[in-house]
């Protein structure tokens, strides 16, 4: 343990100087804790050490370049490096590069809030900034349960929130309470909070007995019983529109999100819907819901929203939520929520940007077409040996390797097929991280469609290179 005192009495080198990829790898051994990473097989593997990019590569501290398949992590647009993007970082830092919204206002912010409503499902009008995905989930629960203590017509003791089984919402303890993927979570069951789980209804996934048809079925009258015989406790249904990104690329079936909206709003509960990963164009249409003509109560964002260049969050809510705040000052409704950087200027000004961008450049038809691209380049692979089953839901792709497609047995942990795979792409130019074993492909939306196939090149080749001594 730290005794407090520095063990480096001289100055660190300064950041701008130049020195050889072996000693920043070595820095990067020493001192920083990298994300979702077992560190000592993480330090063994020489990664790239991202210098630039440049449109849709990354490119490293020795000069290699690869795609990113994975648009950094499911949150740029754009590619890297966009002119007008950075030609609006250059003229807002000019003018301020950060305030606050405690007691004051910014005029970024009050941009961007205007642009997310007038593009949002309709209901939407009020949006609150903060930091990452996590916490805008983390807002949204925090929120609805507020809500229901503070109704002025019905003030309720709501505590219990309805999630989907195998979700992600993000790694606060709220976000992680509402989650449901064992392996990220189980360590930290004792401190969260309850919450009821309905089924996820993916029919690749359906247990034994089951026919994909009745696994289906089952989750949607699951959905139905467990908001109706909680509706007096529950605060809230939180769930991923249309697609389930981190559990594995899990798409739902059409009708499972009009299903649940409709059952939160015979039952009076808010629908929480957290578009983290599929907001901004990546399912097709700029927000999920749009698909099912559905207006949650609550809509978390975050990942795209500012073009992938800096870290941003928004939720937004519906009046009807809103309200429920207002008072006098000493009537104590206040919500009592905040981060040092919410509405952070240079955020707000590259997410305008971004959506001028996605305007100008009609990034949603380039997502039609990627989409349609995917499809047909998908099916080179769905006979593979190894490959049990193939997801899509417009850029979003997931690729389940299993090493008997036909029987469903899956490779050995230990083995790491979906590692094997990215470190085999990487071998080709090409950035991509599986989900266990599946293998997922995230273009940004306005990738060009022939980097998309070059992508998809990539990925068949590696596959084919880390399944071949089965």
């Amino acid at each position: 343990m730290s005794d407090g005192s520095s063990s480096n009495s001289s100055p660190s080198e300064s950041p701008f100087e130049r020195v050889s990829s072996q000693t920043l790898r070595a820095w990067d051994n020493a001192h920083v804790w990298h994300p979702f990473a077992p560190m000592t097989a993480f330090r063994q593997e020489n990664v790239p050490v991202i210098a630039r990019g440049e449109g849709f590569d990354l490119i490293d501290v020795e000069g290699h370049r690869y795609l990113d398949g994975i648009s950094s992590l499911w949150c740029n647009v754009h590619g890297h490096n966009v002119p007008e993007i950075n030609q609006a970082l250059h003229q807002q830092i000019d003018m301020i590069a950060h305030s606050t919204l405690l007691g004051l206002a910014g005029e970024p912010s009050i941009r961007l809030a205007r642009a997310l409503i007038e593009r949002a499902p309709s209901g939407l009008t009020k949006v609150f900034y903060s930091d990452s995905g996590a916490t805008s989930v983390e807002v949204a629960l925090k929120m609805a349960y507020q809500y229901f203590r503070q109704r002025r017509h019905q003030p309720e003791e709501r505590d219990l929130f309805i999630c989907v089984g195998n979700a992600y919402h993000g790694d606060t303890i709220g976000s992680v309470s509402v989650g449901g993927i064992d392996l990220f979570h189980r360590c930290y069951k004792h401190l969260l909070f309850e919450t009821l789980t309905v089924p996820s209804p993916s029919a690749f996934h359906a247990p034994q007995g089951w026919t994909p048809e009745g696994w289906l079925q089952h989750c949607f009258d699951e959905a139905e019983r467990c908001i109706r015989e909680n509706a007096h406790r529950a605060a809230g249904f939180v769930m991923e529109p249309l697609v389930q990104g981190a559990a594995g690329i899990l798409v739902h079936p059409h009708g499972f999100l009009k299903h649940v909206r409709n059952l939160c709003t015979q039952y009076g509960i808010p629908l929480i819907a957290d578009e983290v990963a599929v907001g901004f164009g990546r399912t097709g249409t700029m927000f999920a819901c749009e698909q099912e003509h559905v207006c949650p109560d609550l809509l978390c964002l975050a990942k795209g929203i500012s073009g992938g260049y800096l870290p941003l969050a928004a939720t937004l809510a519906t009046d009807e939520i809103f309200d429920e705040f207002l008072g006098e000052p000493i009537e104590g409704r206040t919500f009592y929520h905040g981060h040092t950087y919410t509405g952070n200027a240079l955020g707000c000004a590259a997410g305008l940007a971004s959506l001028e961008l996605m305007d100008r450049n009609e990034v949603l038809a380039n997502v039609a077409r990627n989409a349609s691209l995917l499809q047909q380049r998908l099916d080179e692979i769905r006979n593979h040996p190894h490959v049990a089953d193939v997801r899509q839901k417009g850029v979003m792709v997931g690729i389940e390797l299993m090493r008997d497609r036909d029987r469903l047995e899956p490779f050995e942990p230990s083995r790491r097929t979906g590692h094997l795979v990215t470190l085999a792409a990487r071998q080709r130019g090409l950035i991509i991280r599986p989900l266990g074993d599946v293998v997922v492909l995230m273009p940004a939306p306005a990738m060009p469609p022939h980097l998309v196939s070059h992508l998809c090149d990539i990925v068949f080749e590696s596959i084919n290179h880390a399944t071949s001594s089965i």
